[in-house]
């Protein structure tokens, strides 16, 4: 693949005093990544350096204020996205100035995907309490990035090489999240859903929509969700032209998906899916974030306080977030504006 035929990917490097710049920066010195993305690390220049002199990258890692023109020979871009005002990380701690670093690198992430400048971003792990304590918009990561591209309807969506699953709610409450489960949330999770797949190469998914309750409620014996919203739901979707089947036990409809009888399963609720996911491929699964005018894809881990410094971070899953956000920007160059 040509240089000039390579989707440009934007990484995050995420809270300065986790993992992230450690699996970000390891993700891009594999030859396999170079060889499909041409990546631009993004972060504040203190972290960057730190971690390019640990792993022994300095020679290869040119950080700037500004995206070149052209990237040097054998250069990986790094923007110094600046908002660090500390001497040095406080590795493995809840620090505010981490915070605003993270989220720095997130705005100009997210401000150059949507001008074209970037064919989409990868974003490391965030610490939530250094992130609430600079003041992030929503509840999470997912949240602050729907609200910086404008929009508010998106649901997070897990894909790996067995199973992929989205979600009807994420971060809310239990409490909350059973109030969500309703017929036209679920319609429009199922429309996201498929939208992604069609990125992934799947024009024609098969969905299955999970039950909230136990058997799928075991034909109204243990609650009426399924029947009074889920399964309406499930005939509108089959209306409108999806292949989707439900409600489904969810005791046993992930084990379907990874046995190769579905494309998707939508999930309910937070864990409903994440615990299938992180149970059947931990390091495998990929965030995708449906609904974005943007491509966004992240790891599915947490900063790892207890793991920075140490040079024990595994890249992988920021691996397979490079390629799936790779594999989806995949487009004609004509599309794309040149840097």
């Amino acid at each position: 693949m040509k240089s000039r035929m390579k989707p440009r990917i934007g990484i995050t490097l995420g809270d300065p005093a986790g993992i992230g710049p450690e699996v970000a920066l390891k993700a891009v010195r594999d030859p396999k990544i170079l060889a499909v993305i041409r990546p631009v690390l993004l972060g504040p220049r203190v972290a960057l350096e730190h971690y390019a002199r640990r792993l022994k990258l300095t020679a290869h890692v040119s950080i700037s204020l500004e995206l070149p023109e052209k990237a040097s020979a054998g250069k990986i871009a790094a923007l110094d996205t600046g908002d660090f005002n500390l001497p040095a990380i406080p590795f493995g701690q809840v620090d505010v100035e981490c915070g605003r670093a993270a989220l720095a690198a997130i705005r100009r992430g997210v401000a150059l995907a949507r001008e074209g400048v970037l064919d989409a971003i990868v974003t490391g792990p965030i610490h939530k309490k250094s992130a609430q304590l600079a003041g992030i918009v929503g509840a999470g990561h997912t949240e602050f990035i729907a609200h910086l591209c404008g929009v508010a309807d998106v649901r997070l969506m897990l894909v790996g090489p067995r199973l992929r699953i989205i979600h009807v709610s994420a971060h809310v409450s239990l409490r909350d999240a059973l109030e969500l489960v309703g017929r036209k949330r679920i319609v429009r999770t199922i429309q996201l859903g498929a939208e992604i797949l069609k990125r992934l190469g799947m024009p024609q998914a098969r969905i299955a929509v999970a039950g909230l309750n136990p058997h799928a409620s075991d034909s109204g014996l243990f609650g009426d969700e399924e029947e009074r919203e889920i399964a309406p739901a499930v005939v509108q979707a089959r209306r409108a032209g999806f292949r989707v089947e439900g409600p489904l036990s969810p005791d046993t409809v992930f084990l379907r998906a990874t046995q190769g009888e579905f494309d998707l399963v939508v999930a309910m609720y937070h864990d409903q899916g994440h615990i299938a996911a992180k149970t059947l491929g931990f390091s495998e699964a990929v965030n995708v974030t449906a609904g974005l005018p943007i491509i966004r894809t992240s790891v599915d881990h947490g900063t790892a306080f207890d793991l920075v410094g140490k040079n024990q971070a595994d890249s992988k899953n920021m691996e397979y977030a490079i390629l799936m956000a790779g594999q989806m920007a995949r487009r004609p160059s004509h599309l794309r504006r040149p840097l």
